[in-house]
């Protein structure tokens, strides 16, 4: 047996599991956060991916460069693609927190961007780290890292399908933003329930300031029914999220 061409096979083996895993790992809940530092998500997709190579089936190692270059596309691809519908499910919780945010008049409470978009409340920051830790917490950490060997067998190594994944995307985010409504349905129902009241006072009691009155009862109101409905929403969203998951590891 020659030793260095076993050698660069292996190299290239891991290499190509490393284009899928690493990328991902970018993007996945809970790994790819913001506040993780890119070289430490680079060092957990490489452990990781020495780790899975010798459990992944990928055939002959291609050896062509042109081929390796195209092979690597396609991993890197599909590793983004991974990543980016698992964050896209997250921000269901950012969709959420910002409806609850606008109905409890906590719109304004502006938090540092931890892992959320731009302008985040502080509400939306709260829910998406609360769903962070249940990530772990949960131990569905465990199911990522399995989705991410069983997608080998949903995509094989060197197929892509740009359809099926612009089609699955586009249902990532629809389930994302029903995930966010479904979450802050309660709270739809508060504000409509007191901005009736207010109203119905502000019309028996003209000289009431109502304004003023409001926005205490808003915001108690709001605290309280997110203190009672956050862990049916962590539930949910966690519910909703291995179900995808499992979706990658049964073709």
């Amino acid at each position: 047996m020659d030793l260095g061409a076993f050698l660069t096979g292996q190299f290239i083996a891991v290499a190509l599991v490393f284009g899928r895993i690493g990328s991902a790992m970018m993007f996945l809940p809970g790994f790819g956060e913001s506040f993780i530092f890119v070289r430490h998500r680079l060092a957990a997709g490489l452990m990781l991916s020495l780790v899975l190579a010798p459990l992944v089936n990928q055939g002959t190692p291609p050896t062509d460069p042109v081929t390796f270059v195209r092979a690597i596309a396609v991993e890197v691809t599909l590793g983004v693609w991974i990543g980016l519908a698992a964050r896209l499910l997250l921000t269901a919780m950012q969709v959420a927190g910002a409806q609850i945010g606008m109905v409890s008049g906590l719109a304004n409470a502006f938090a540092p961007s931890i892992g959320s978009f731009q302008g985040s409340t502080l509400i939306a920051t709260t829910m998406l780290l609360g769903a962070i830790a249940v990530i772990f917490a949960t131990d569905t950490h465990h199911l990522i890292i399995l989705a991410l060997l069983n997608s080998y067998e949903v995509f094989p190594p060197g197929l892509l399908m740009p359809g099926d994944l612009a089609e699955q995307m586009a249902r990532a985010g629809q389930q994302a933003m029903y995930i966010g409504v479904a979450i802050a349905g309660p709270f739809y129902v508060m504000g409509v329930v007191l901005n009736v009241g207010l109203g119905l006072t502000n019309r028996m009691l003209p000289s009431l300031p109502v304004f003023f009155v409001a926005a205490p009862v808003l915001i108690a109101s709001g605290l309280l029914v997110l203190f009672l409905a956050m862990p049916a929403a962590q539930r949910t969203w966690i519910s909703h999220f291995t179900e995808w998951l499992g979706l990658l590891s049964f073709p």
